[in-house]
C-alpha cells in the first residue's frame, strides 16, 4: 500500500471490481448495470473510475450535469451516458458530446424537441423520468397522454429508457412505501408500452434497491452509485462491500502546549494539562468540515485514535497526540482501512455520501491498481 508523504486520496480499483461483482451477483445476467459517476464519481475520480468500469463491461453511465459527461467523453469514454438533471442551458453540449438527456417535464421536453427540429436531428436518444413518490424530478402518470401526443408520431427523439427513483429503499421499516413506488412504476410503464407499442429499458432500483428489492424491481437495468464505492447503507451489506477510498495525510508539525494554552481559531481547545498536538494538512477546504472538530472526530495514527481538537481550519486541523508514539512526517489516516467513511461521518453527525463527495479535487488522487 502506498505510504503517504502528503494528503492523498487512494482509490483502490481492486475493491471497485469486487463491489461491481457483488452487485452483479444480486441481479440476473441479462439485467444491465448503470454506474452512477456523478459528483466526480462520489468524490473519487470520475474519469479513472469510468475507464475502469467501462473495461469491465458496465453498460451505462449516469452523471448529474452535462459538464460531468463532457469530461468523460474528453477522457475517451464511449459508453452511453445519461445526464440525470438536464437543463436547457446545457442542451448544446449534450448534443455535441453525444450525451443522453433525462427529459423530466414539459418545458425541457418541448425545448429539446424544438432544438432537434431546428438542427434537423433525428432519433436522438433520450430518457423519460417519472415521479413515483420521491417528489423531485419527473413526469406524473397523468402526463402519459401528453407524452404520446408529443412523442408518439415523431422521429426527432428515440426513447431509450423510462425510469424512476426510490425514496427509502434502504429503510425496510417503510417497505410498503417502496413496494408502492415499484408498483406505480410498473403501472406507468405498462400503460406507456401499450400506448407506444415498444419496450424501452426500464429502471428504478438504486444501490439499496438492488440489495433489498432485486427480486421484484430490477426490470431491464439497475443503477448503482454508493454501492460501487463500497457502502451499502446497511451494516450487513457494508460487510460484503469494500470501500475504495482511503484518505491519508501526514503530521506536518508537533507542538507541546502547557495547561491553559489554547489551540487554533477562537481558542477552540484549551489544554487541561501538558499536551502534545499534531498539525495535519487537511481542513474544511478539503472536505473535513468544522463539525468534526472539538473532539467529535478522530484520525488514526498507527493503530491509535487521535481526537481532532479545536476548530478545523481551512487547510489544516489539529489532533491530540498524548499516548501516541509518532513523529513529524508520520502517516495519518482520516478514513479508510479500519475506520470507514461511514464510521468517520457518524462522528460529525453526517453520512458517507456527504463526506466522500465533499473531498476537494485539490487533494491528489492516487490510483491503486
Amino acid at each position: 500500500m502506498h505510504k503517504a508523504n502528503e494528503t492523498v486520496l487512494e482509490i483502490n480499483l481492486t475493491s471497485l471490481e469486487h463491489n461491481l461483482r457483488y452487485l452483479r451477483s444480486k441481479i440476473e445476467p441479462s439485467t444491465k448495470l448503470m454506474a452512477v459517476v456523478k459528483a466526480y464519481a462520489y468524490g473519487n475520480d470520475s474519469c479513472e473510475i469510468a475507464k475502469f468500469l467501462e473495461s469491465k463491461g458496465v453498460e451505462y453511465f449516469a452523471v448529474a450535469y452535462a459538464y460531468e459527461g463532457v469530461a468523460l467523453r474528453k477522457a475517451g469514454i464511449t459508453t452511453p451516458i445519461l445526464v440525470l438533471h438536464s437543463i436547457p442551458a446545457q442542451f448544446e453540449e449534450i448534443i455535441e458530446f453525444h450525451l443522453e438527456p433525462n427529459l423530466y417535464n414539459k418545458k425541457v421536453l418541448e425545448e429539446f424537441m424544438s432544438l432537434m427540429k431546428h438542427k434537423g436531428i433525428q432519433n436522438y436518444p433520450i430518457h423519460l423520468k417519472f415521479n413515483t413518490g420521491l417528489n423531485r424530478l419527473g413526469f406524473e402518470a397523468r402526463d402519459l397522454n401528453y407524452l404520446y401526443d408529443q412523442l408518439g408520431q415523431q422521429n426527432q427523439l428515440n426513447i431509450v429508457s423510462l425510469f424512476s427513483h426510490l425514496a427509502a429503499s434502504e429503510d425496510l421499516s417503510v417497505k410498503d412505501f417502496t413496494l408502492k413506488q415499484i408498483s406505480k412504476f410498473k403501472d406507468i410503464t405498462d400503460r406507456f408500452m401499450n400506448q407506444f407499442g415498444f419496450h424501452p429499458l426500464l429502471h428504478i432500483l438504486n444501490t439499496s434497491g438492488i440489495l433489498n428489492y432485486a427480486d421484484i424491481g430490477q426490470f431491464d437495468m439497475v443503477r448503482s452509485g454508493i454501492g460501487l464505492y463500497g457502502y451499502g447503507n446497511d451494516p450487513d451489506y457494508d460487510q460484503e462491500l469494500k470501500p475504495i477510498g482511503t484518505l491519508k495525510s501526514i503530521i506536518s508539525q508537533i507542538h507541546t502546549v502547557n495547561e491553559g494554552d489554547s489551540v487554533g481559531y477562537n481558542m477552540g481547545f484549551t489544554a487541561t494539562n501538558t499536551t502534545r498536538i499534531g498539525i495535519i494538512p487537511v481542513g474544511h477546504a478539503d472536505g473535513i468540515g468544522r463539525h468534526f472538530g472539538k473532539q467529535k472526530g478522530f484520525l488514526t495514527i498507527g493503530s491509535k485514535r487521535a481526537p481532532i481538537i479545536g476548530n478545523v481550519c481551512m487547510d489544516m486541523l489539529m489532533v491530540d497526540l498524548n499516548g501516541i508514539d509518532c513523529e513529524e512526517g508520520d502517516e495519518v489516516i482520516v478514513f479508510g482501512g479500519p475506520v470507514s467513511a461511514e464510521d468517520f461521518a457518524k462522528t460529525g453527525n453526517t453520512i458517507s455520501y456527504e463526506l466522500i463527495t465533499g473531498i476537494s479535487q485539490r487533494i491528489k488522487r492516487v490510483i491503486i491498481k
